[in-house]
């Protein structure tokens, strides 16, 4: 399957997103066109990323003034300590405003990537080059840059999209199960909150995503991307529409901060978890049928996938994550804001069901029998 393009295209902006098999090799003709008075590139480039690619970009730009600066993507490193420290080698080396910087790895690197980009000299030119399939699907697109403080995760950040976008389904060969798990909860999510003929694409064709078939693994990435960039676009700045892209996450984010972010659980299995809880929320709140609860379980069956729902028929353990919900950055008030749904491809709008600490605790033992 060749190349896909999908085009970016606000008011204010307007960038590309090249997705498939060595779609690398698009990066140094975009470069020239996109950044015409670059003279010096910096690289920051996850640690775990094969050496190849480096040599790679050595390789082919060998005409730039090349930085490589090596980043360990963890949350303990997605800092202003970190950021301050790119900051001072770029100064040291005099980079300017029209050179660039370009983010090699998952979605901790392209958070602080861009976050970097978007305040060196008031911002840089930026490109992205997401190596996850997570970061491919979800992180990439949307221009969200940032990092953690002491008071939660993503508190300190700023929108700022990049140049470019490069998906090259190359280094998603060696990613393991468990990751590609995390990034297929993404492509799944988009599809239930947006498009039923996607879904049911995936009901047949899940298989050979997971198992890296590069046809039907650039298609996924591709209407995934799309997806997200159809809330995007309507929504850049994330006021009302774009949380809809937050489905299942709601969940999600108190079973990860319950677990403390363990390796164990990845974001991906927890939005797996989150999905059929808020599935199940919406069918106790007569805004959904159970045949779409059905429908969702049975592709998790059928794909390995429902390992990730062993906690759900525990009422205790739902109600145990109720402190943690409470936390939620979209809550406004002492309610608990959750996006519900109403079929396989349409969800209700955000902020339409708020829930009390008490109603939610009452609703736990009936979500658990579902």
């Amino acid at each position: 399957m060749k190349n896909q393009i999908i085009k970016f295209k606000t008011k204010n902006l307007n960038y590309s997103i090249i997705i498939g098999k060595n779609s690398l090799k698009t990066l140094p003709k975009k470069i020239k066109s996109l950044c015409p008075r670059a003279k010096n590139i910096a690289f920051i480039i996850d640690k775990n990323v094969p050496k190849d690619f480096k040599l790679y970009f050595k390789k082919k730009l060998r005409n730039y003034n090349l930085l490589f600066l090596t980043f360990t993507a963890n949350e303990k490193n997605k800092s202003l300590k970190i950021v301050n420290h790119f900051l001072d080698v770029l100064l040291s080396k005099n980079f300017n405003r029209s050179d660039l910087i370009i983010s090699v790895g998952g979605g901790i690197t392209g958070d602080v990537s861009g976050f970097v980009a978007s305040i060196f000299k008031r911002g840089i030119n930026f490109i992205n080059i997401p190596t996850t399939l997570l970061a491919q699907v979800d992180s990439a697109i949307g221009g969200k840059t940032g990092v953690n403080s002491s008071h939660g995760k993503n508190l300190i950040g700023s929108f700022y999209q990049p140049k470019l976008v490069i998906s090259d389904t190359n280094f998603i060969n060696s990613l393991p199960k468990k990751e590609m798990i995390c990034g297929f909860a993404e492509i799944l999510k988009h599809s239930i909150i947006k498009d039923k003929i996607f879904f049911n694409w995936l009901e047949k064709n899940a298989k050979s995503v997971l198992e890296k078939k590069s046809k039907e693994l650039t298609y996924a990435i591709k209407k995934s991307c799309e997806i997200k960039m159809y809330y995007v676009t309507k929504d850049v700045n994330e006021k009302g529409l774009r949380m809809v892209l937050n489905f299942g996450h709601t969940f999600a984010h108190a079973i990860e901060i319950k677990n403390n972010y363990s390796k164990k659980t990845t974001h991906g299995e927890a939005v797996l978890t989150g999905m059929i809880l808020a599935i199940k929320l919406s069918i106790l709140l007569k805004n959904c049928k159970n045949e779409t609860l059905k429908k969702v379980r049975n592709l998790y069956l059928k794909n390995n996938l429902s390992y990730t729902l062993k906690n759900i028929s525990n009422s205790k353990w739902i109600k145990s994550l109720i402190p943690f919900l409470k936390q939620d950055k979209k809550n406004d008030d002492n309610k608990i804001n959750f996006l519900l749904l109403k079929n396989i491809g349409k969800t209700d709008l955000p902020y339409k069901f708020k829930i009390s600490v008490s109603e939610l605790k009452k609703y736990c033992k009936t979500i658990s029998q579902y």
